[in-house]
């Protein structure tokens, strides 16, 4: 079963999109949409800092909301457009991690305006075989993770 969120604590989604989705069962996942650098009233600073900022705040709020902690997130995506203080945007972001380092990706462009990501959830075995097919589709090497056969 999925839960639809979007905390009171964050502004209201600008299109039709949840600001979360917790994917329930084991493991809990917890699918946030992209988070602006933006207020709960709708202010967007015009400082791409202050936007980072914000943007992690909501992360935080949305985290919040799903009684989940930064020390939960796997991943994080930054799709960055125009120009930024990148001494100062690492600084910001390893402030608000605090030491957890998830695995990051990054997309910055001066072209591309837009990119687009969609995640799938269906109800499947129990057991390892969804580990092995995640595997198939993920780009990280896998050799120091063994699965125990039997018991």
């Amino acid at each position: 079963m999925n839960e639809r969120r979007n905390p009171e604590t964050i502004h209201p989604p600008v299109g039709p999109y949840s600001h979360q989705v917790e994917v329930q069962g084991s493991p809990r996942w917890l699918v946030m949409a992209g988070q602006l650098g933006r207020t709960q009233d709708g202010v967007v600073p015009d400082d791409p800092i202050e936007q980072v900022e914000l943007a992690l705040e909501n992360v935080r709020r949305n985290l919040d909301a799903a009684g989940m902690a930064v020390t939960d997130l796997v991943k994080v995506t930054w799709y960055l457009v125009g120009e930024i203080d990148v001494r100062r945007r690492r600084e910001v972001t390893s402030a608000w991690l605090k030491g957890h380092a998830p695995a990051p990706r990054w997309s910055m462009s001066l072209h591309w305006r837009l990119r687009s990501t969609a995640w799938k959830s269906t109800p499947g075995p129990a057991g390892p075989e969804p580990l092995r097919r995640l595997r198939r589709h993920l780009p990280i090497k896998w050799g120091g993770l063994r699965q125990r056969r039997g018991g």
